[in-house]
């Protein structure tokens, strides 16, 4: 199988930092030796902030879309969908539109990559229906109602691989998912590396979950 070189990242306001920064920065890394493209996506090509929508005097950063939900690249292999709090805003127009345009776009993917609880809108998009998955320990409760009985939601995973879909737990997992994924697509040695080259100690036991104790899900 050749290998994906088109990653499209989903941004909506109140995204968490690490679910996008740490697996970018793996990609990024990757790309010096394998060629990727990236694209930003959100609903308008107005910066979008981490600043959380529930907390108005904590500190966010910005990062600008390349492209919006309704003029996507043709030819996006991978999608990736952070979590953070502002999935919480299940009936605003930026996680409406996100929610629409991973139905829309999940089949024509190779990959769609889940981090914290970003399974949340793939799961309201229906492509978690009868596929297992995970998502944030602490928000595993509200989130797996979002996606009802129709998902087997797994709480001790640091992440889960159903079929295409691989979906992680909170935050800092999104690095172990991204290098899981790269030593699938491109071997263990690559992934190595690409741990070794920012200096990251990696999980790779895909059950390693010691959160699923710490908030009572076991």
């Amino acid at each position: 199988m050749a290998e994906p070189l088109h990653i499209g990242l989903l941004l909506f306001p109140g995204f968490q930092a690490l679910d996008v920064f740490g697996p970018i920065d793996c990609l990024n890394v990757l790309s010096r030796t394998h060629p990727l493209t990236l694209s930003i996506l959100s609903h308008t090509l107005d910066p979008i902030s981490t600043k959380s929508p529930f907390h108005p005097t904590s500190i966010s950063q910005t990062i600008n879309p390349t492209h919006t939900f309704s003029s996507p690249p043709p030819d996006i292999d991978v999608v990736l969908i952070p979590g953070g709090l502002g999935t919480r805003l299940l009936d605003s127009d930026p996680i409406t539109a996100s929610i629409a345009f991973i139905r829309q776009i999940y089949p024509t993917l190779r990959y769609l990559i889940t981090v914290c609880t970003g399974s949340g809108l793939a799961a309201r998009a229906g492509v978690l229906d009868g596929r297992r998955a995970t998502t944030n320990k602490r928000a595993f409760r509200d989130v797996a109602a979002w996606g009802g009985e129709r998902v087997e939601w797994v709480a001790k995973a640091r992440w889960v691989i159903d079929g295409n879909v691989w979906t992680s737990s909170g935050v800092s997992a999104g690095i172990d998912v991204t290098l899981a994924w790269i030593a699938h697509v491109y071997g263990e040695e690559v992934a190595q590396g690409v741990a070794d080259g920012i200096e990251y100690r990696r999980v790779k036991d895909a059950g390693d979950d010691p959160f699923a104790e710490v908030y009572g899900l076991e």
